[in-house]
């Protein structure tokens, strides 16, 4: 207990999925958490996000485990929205020692334009820019920075799937990005020994894998498919067989990059992913 006791952590997408997993798992150990989410839909995306609910959750959570929790919300790629959103909680805690930019969408489907796209792009690429660039001027030397990518960004996916739309294609390209982003940010900051790091997991099991969309992108064979039609394709994404990981298990891999136990490793792509980038030709240099 205590990795990263004293700790001021800041999240984006944290009311749910994985962002809360991060929130309770660092609190567990002793951080403080400036928690930020959109609790709104965005409508390219056809599952419903996160709510207010969702938010006060994670609250609820985080001071049940004895540790402080400052919240906002607001829109990742309102980059003013978030530097505000750091600023209160810098002004609540007297610090900030790390961020984890880890919303995102992933607004599938045939039927979708290029908004859809755009809208991928912008939330789960500009979002982590935005994240970084309002937490970077409070974070101190040998801070962290952890980003969420994603097996699909790494690995070669079904592009000619019709269930993905311009939005799986927005949501990869997005992912990839975020993984040049992470290589090339810490070479800036390596002298300051601010380390920079991407977490990229798999199907993991939050309300993005459990959609509609979802099982009609993994089953498109079938017209209306259900999750338990869809929990036969999703060990396809792993060569342990597994269907998916648990936001948990990513949680595990964000609290080892923000604690001193990672003091040296900076640029690291680390894969969450039952070794599913094993079973698939990268799409890019693994760098």
């Amino acid at each position: 207990m205590g990795r990263v006791q004293d700790k001021v952590v800041f999240i984006t997408g944290a009311a749910r999925g994985q962002g809360r997993a991060h929130a309770l798992r660092l609190a567990q150990e002793g951080a403080d958490i400036v928690a930020v989410d959109l609790c709104a839909d965005i409508a390219s995306n056809s599952y419903a996000l996160a709510s207010e609910d969702d938010l006060a959750e994670t609250v609820r959570g985080v001071e049940k485990l004895g540790r402080r929790i400052v919240t906002a919300t607001a829109d990742v790629r309102d980059p003013a929205a978030l530097r505000a959103a750091v600023a209160t909680g810098v002004s609540e805690f007297g610090r900030l020692d790390a961020v984890v930019a880890q919303a995102g969408i992933c607004p599938l489907g045939p039927e979708q334009t290029a908004q859809a796209f755009l809208d991928a792009v912008t939330v789960d690429f500009n979002g982590v820019v935005h994240a970084v660039d309002a937490a970077l001027p409070h974070l101190p030397d040998g801070g962290s920075i952890v980003a969420t990518g994603s097996l699909a960004g790494l690995a070669a996916s079904t592009t000619d799937n019709p269930a993905l739309g311009p939005g799986g294609l927005g949501y990869s390209f997005a992912k990839r990005t975020v993984a040049s982003f992470v290589h090339d940010l810490a070479t800036v900051l390596g002298p300051r020994r601010i380390r920079v790091n991407a977490v990229h997991p798999t199907n993991c099991n939050t309300d993005m894998l459990h959609s509609d969309v979802m099982y009609r992108t993994f089953r498109p064979d079938l017209d209306d498919p259900t999750r338990e039609d869809a929990m036969t394709a999703f060990p396809a994404m792993s060569i342990m067989g597994v269907p998916y990981v648990e936001p948990e298990d990513v949680a595990e891999a964000v609290l080892f990059l923000i604690s001193d136990s990672s003091r040296y490793i900076t640029g690291m792509q680390l894969r969450v992913d039952s070794g599913g980038y094993l079973k698939k030709r990268p799409q890019q240099p693994a760098f």
